[in-house]
């Protein structure tokens, strides 16, 4: 609920400076002096760049929380139980320890998005967030192609 917290206060922070810096684009823009034209131009793709951004990530965390919840449902999310720290993420020493089976099933089924999920969570609990989001991502395109069949 905490992260739920965060996505919407985050969007909200960039949904009001998508807002402000608009509104400064348009005094440039409608201000007749030619570099102000140009500043206020930049100063529209940059909302545009932040907006994409925003909807992307979006996207992402809802299809990642529905193939949880989908591997929840199917009882086939890693049962292996691992202590925390006071914060709630996992003790690193553990996950790294629990790391290279999920890998290996991930390498010796390629085309199963399960597998590229329970590994998305084995990187994350292992702390390589950058490995976790691509191996989710890798997951989530396997399962849209699996749906689209």
């Amino acid at each position: 609920m905490n992260a739920r917290i965060g996505v919407v206060v985050m969007a909200g922070a960039l949904l009001l400076y998508i807002v402000l810096v608009g509104q400064r684009a348009y005094v440039l823009l409608t201000g007749g002096d030619g570099i102000g034209i140009a500043m206020g131009a930049a100063l529209v793709v940059l909302p545009l760049i932040a907006a994409w951004a925003l909807g992307r990530e979006l996207w992402f965390g809802w299809r990642a929380e529905q193939l949880g919840r989908r591997l929840e449902s199917e009882g086939a999310l890693p049962a292996e139980e691992l202590s925390t720290r006071p914060s709630g993420r996992p003790l690193r020493e553990e996950a790294d320890a629990l790391f290279p089976a999920y890998r290996a099933a991930a390498q010796a089924h390629p085309d199963d998005w399960r597998a590229w999920y329970r590994l998305g969570l084995a990187y994350d609990g292992a702390g390589d967030r950058r490995r976790a989001r691509q191996a989710v991502r890798r997951a989530i395109s396997l399962e849209a192609a699996q749906r689209r069949g």
